[in-house]
């Protein structure tokens, strides 16, 4: 087992009981049994995961067994067979490759800082700096923000800008479509609360508070 720049290399050689994380990447040549939490995740030809992947994406053309979760591209090779519950958010298979696993949508989450700033009785457009939704294999209009227990103002859109909505998409907020109107009171600060949901009905979990700091 090597570490060299955040590249960790388990050996041809190697079994490795337990669970390795930290590094930008790993490539296992040998054998793990339990656990991978890396950005990058390789399985080589020889080599043998058995238990679960987390990673950005990953490439297999080994084995690999367990629980997938992979946010971004899951390739596999000629050489490589996967099994077990895979969620992922694109995938390639060359030819001869195997997979026999059930593949799930990978869900979305949200992003951004949470954070407006509005002055008193003004309107303030929320940005996708502001908040956003990550999903990599949904696009934009399929992104559905769900809005609860707003204080202090409202939702609204650009084409309507006196009334209030309680949900819209990524693909507004990235056309500047979205904005928070408070409503003039004295509160120091307001806030609303957001889910965002898939095309597959995929959900980001709990709600998250986005906080309005009024100036």
């Amino acid at each position: 087992m090597s570490d060299n720049n955040g590249v960790l290399v388990i050996g041809s050689e190697a079994v490795l009981t337990g669970t390795v994380s930290g590094a930008r990447r790993v490539e296992v040549y040998g054998t793990i049994d339990g656990g991978v939490a890396a950005g990058d995740v390789t399985v080589r030809d020889g080599g043998k995961v058995s238990g679960w992947i987390k990673s950005d994406t990953s490439t297999v053309e080994g084995v690999l067994k367990g629980d997938v979760r992979v946010q971004q591209l899951i390739t596999i090779r000629a050489t490589g067979n996967v099994s077990g519950n895979v969620k992922y958010g694109r995938l390639a298979m060359d030819e001869g490759a195997e997979l026999a696993a059930s593949v799930r949508n990978v869900p979305p989450s949200i992003g951004g800082d949470l954070d407006l700033a509005v002055s008193r009785g003004r309107t303030v457009r929320i940005t996708p700096a502001d908040l956003s939704a990550i999903d990599p294999d949904d696009a934009p209009a399929t992104l559905t923000f769900a809005v609860s227990n707003v204080t202090g103002g409202m939702i609204t859109q650009s084409g309507a800008p006196g009334l209030a909505v309680d949900s819209f998409t990524q693909a507004d907020l990235l056309a500047g479509r979205v904005h928070y109107a408070h409503d003039g009171s004295d509160a120091a600060v307001s806030q609303f609360d957001v889910i965002v949901t898939d095309a597959a009905g995929a959900t980001s979990g709990a709600a998250q508070t986005v906080r309005v700091a009024v100036r």
